[in-house]
């Protein structure tokens, strides 16, 4: 499975390299960035890993050309654009994106109708789990349970809340059957009033290296549920993200998740 990696001089860009040089049924095809001081070296000097004799390249299409699968792991406006060009070029999408918006979703939306895309807000196996728990949890419990959702990450991300706590607030909101944007409350300050019933609300932490925490807390009157994820290594996304890669080989035109690619489904 040759698979191409856009951003690749990113953190984790680097940390994608690295997981599909030793990954057994990867082969990596290239890389790319817009621009920067790492076009034109040598990918596995980038991640200080033995020379590949592929370098850092500019050309999206021609990565696209020469890849069975492309792992995105960039900003909301390329992977639109990317999800375009994989469309076009029937090529297997896997998007880590965070913070993308309606548009962005509706052009991976698009794109799934012609090849295969597949998009979580987390690529880790462990968060995976916990999605499918927050929501079976969420259905089972009623709204004496009031749904709260606290996430903390290092002090250079740029999105909030989190994709994967947007992503964990969808999971309860769809155990519930009911819509998020209808009952999210993602910011408290000064006189709030009482907190409605059924709300789901999100509380954002930043600071230091931290690589992500999650927590979901489900409180009663008497008693507190709360299930926890905490990273601590990119490897677990990149880990994923090749996994749902080499799971794409084969499959049908379709906007999958990392459920599906894990049997969570």
């Amino acid at each position: 499975m040759k698979i191409g990696i856009v951003g690749c001089a990113g953190r984790m860009g680097r940390m994608l390299i690295q997981e599909v040089l030793a990954t057994a049924g990867a082969e990596l095809a290239g890389g790319v960035e817009p621009t920067g001081p790492a076009v034109g070296q040598d990918l596995g000097t980038l991640v200080g890993a033995k020379p590949v004799r592929i370098t850092v390249g500019t050309d999206s299409r021609a990565l696209f050309a020469a890849s069975d699968a492309i792992i995105d792991f960039t900003v909301p406006a390329a992977t639109k654009a990317h999800a375009e060009l994989a469309a076009s070029m029937g090529k297997a999408l896997i998007v880590g994106t965070t913070g993308i918006g309606d548009d962005v979703r509706a052009a991976l939306a698009a794109a799934a109708k012609k090849t295969v895309i597949v998009q979580a807000p987390n690529m880790s196996v462990g968060v995976n789990v916990l999605l499918a728990l927050t929501e079976k949890i969420a259905a089972t419990l009623g709204n004496d349970y009031d749904i709260e959702i606290v996430e903390m990450h290092h002090r250079h991300k740029v999105d909030s809340p989190s994709g994967t706590a947007l992503g964990l607030g969808e999971a309860a909101a769809k155990g519930r059957k009911v819509n998020l944007n209808d009952v999210a409350r993602r910011t408290r300050d000064g006189q709030v009033g009482a907190r409605p019933a059924g709300e789901i609300g999100f509380a954002t932490l930043r600071g230091g290296d931290v690589v992500g925490d999650h927590i979901v807390v489900f409180a009663a009157d008497g008693e507190r549920i709360e299930i926890t994820h905490k990273a601590s290594s990119r490897e677990i996304f990149a880990r994923g993200a090749v996994r749902a890669a080499l799971w794409a080989k084969g499959k049908a035109p379709g906007l999958y998740s990392m459920r599906d690619v894990l049997g969570l489904g």
